[in-house]
């Protein structure tokens, strides 16, 4: 047994028309007769007049530092900076929580609704509500199953599972190992991008594990959280008598679980560990040799995306609407495909942690403290 050391990561229409700047606009019905997506209305023009306000909830502030470090800021600068008034809130993981703050904003008469569901049964509940009230709704960064959402915003979250995939195999290869026990510690069940994550990983790795040089030798969610997923890792570990050579972590929150018990044994750094967000720890234990390799997702390309769809949906401006959500994403609840607009991920190793810094995602100041200054200096960060 590992010692243990605690440490700290679409889709049918739905109801009614949408008026927006006198104009008015029906969205497709979907099998369900009186159900109708609002959209973005009549093209209007880039130059119209902003009228409305955004209403914004975001998930928790503990499965990932993004939503409170990236997302809020990016999306409350750039509603400022086109003069839209915005309420951006956080449900602090909790669903009750999450569905107060949906009705407030609904009530407040807000024209867009932006969120971030924390499972798809209280993020349709909140969509389908906003829907019968005539709003606009974007699903952000997860796809809400089932919920009716008129727009989605993300990341190509297959290929960031793929990039992870890709991931462990190189770091596998340039470690020198052809044949390798490997595992997957998979995000949360109710959560969508994990399933879309998984399918790239899983399609990535699956020449490797179809030839015999990789053997899957354990499967299991570690809930975006970092105790959970060492937990897991523990239960693994033991299980295959501390045969593990690499690790698919879903993200680096759990990663840091993961690479503690790795380092309670003498291990860390010799087994292979992915991740995703480029987050401040993940980027350190990567200069440190510990982590081999995050995705990196711009959220700042993600909340422009998503703040300009909003802004153009409450201009009245369908044709600059329609040409971000230029993509659809499936609703495997609804089967109906739901226009999307998706950003690209990028993988990330040790050479490429200057590249997070100087896109202006992180910090150097937050990531080369303590130990890891002379890290930063030998990988060329200031």
């Amino acid at each position: 047994m590992l010692k243990t050391r605690s440490t700290r990561i679409a889709l049918t229409a739905a109801a009614s028309a949408l008026v927006l700047l006198g104009a008015a606009a029906c969205g497709s019905s979907n099998n369900s007769s009186d159900n109708k997506t609002p959209s973005a209305g009549s093209s209007s023009g880039s130059g119209s007049k902003a009228s409305g306000k955004v209403g914004v909830i975001l998930p928790d502030a503990t499965t990932s530092p993004r939503w409170e470090g990236n997302d809020r800021p990016s999306l409350q600068k750039a509603f400022d900076s086109a003069g839209i008034g915005s309420d951006i809130q956080n449900a602090g993981g909790d669903t009750s929580k999450f569905g107060t703050i949906c009705d407030s904003m609904i009530n407040e008469g807000v024209k867009v609704l932006m969120i971030v569901n924390l499972d798809s049964d209280s993020g349709a509940a909140c969509l389908k509500k906003a829907a019968a009230a005539g709003i606009v709704s974007i699903d952000y960064d997860r796809l809400t199953l089932g919920g009716g959402a008129s727009y989605y915003v993300s990341f190509d979250n297959v290929e960031v599972g793929s990039l992870m995939g890709q991931g462990l195999q190189k770091c596998l290869t340039d470690a020198g190992k052809t044949k390798a026990n490997i595992i997957y510690i998979d995000g949360a069940a109710t959560d969508n991008n994990a399933a879309l994550f998984k399918s790239g990983y899983e399609q990535a790795l699956k020449p490797k594990i179809d030839s015999g040089d990789y053997k899957l030798v354990g499967d299991v969610s570690g809930e975006w959280n970092d105790q959970k997923a060492a937990n897991a890792f523990d239960g693994l570990y033991t299980k295959n008598n501390g045969k593990i050579d690499g690790v698919v972590s879903a993200n680096d929150t759990m990663a840091g679980g993961i690479i503690a018990r790795l380092a309670a044994n003498n291990l860390a750094g010799k087994v292979p560990v992915t991740g995703q967000d480029a987050s401040i720890e993940g980027l350190q234990r990567i200069l440190a040799g510990t982590q081999c390799m995050t995705v990196y997702k711009n959220t700042n390309l993600e909340a422009d995306l998503a703040s300009k769809l909003a802004i153009a949906v409450i201009k009245g401006d369908k044709a600059t609407a329609d040409s971000l959500a230029n993509k659809t994403v499936k609703d495997t609840t609804t089967n109906q495909e739901v226009k999307s607009a998706l950003a690209t991920p990028e993988a990330i190793y040790k050479d490429g942690v200057k590249k997070v810094i100087d896109d202006g995602f992180q910090k150097a100041s937050d990531i080369c403290t303590g130990q890891y200054a002379k890290l930063c200096t030998a990988a060329g960060i200031s």
